[in-house]
Formats: C-alpha cells, structure tokens, sequence
C-alpha cells in the first residue's frame, strides 16, 4: 500500500514547482504569459502552492486520476 501512496505524492506533487506563497505562483504564471489559463492551489502533501489548469472552484484530488 505505500507504493500507492508514493507514487501519488509523485503524481500530485512531486515533479511540480513549489513556491511559497499564492501570490509567488501567481506571478510566475504572469511571468510565463499563461495567467489567464493558471490557478494556484495549496498541495496537501507539501503545505506550498502549486499552478494548475483546472477551475478555481475545482481543488486538485490527492491520489485520485
């Protein structure tokens, strides 16, 4: 069962950027000219945030595709 478990926080978190703050990640979608298709979101594996493609409204699920 442990397998399941790290290869989901590989998948979810593992291979993303971090940064430490919404705002940071934000900015760096600003940066990268894609704002308007990025949204950032608090991991629940590593308490940083993270940019995703989803809808706001819509939150990431941990160990779930």
């Amino acid at each position: 069962m442990k397998g399941f478990a790290d290869e989901a926080r590989l998948r979810a978190c593992g291979r993303k950027r971090r940064y430490r703050s919404q705002g940071d990640a934000l900015d760096a979608a600003l940066l990268a000219g894609v704002e308007r298709e990025r949204s950032a979101y608090r991991c629940a594996y590593c308490g940083q945030w993270h940019l995703t493609t989803r809808e706001r409204a819509e939150a990431p699920r941990r160990g779930l595709r």
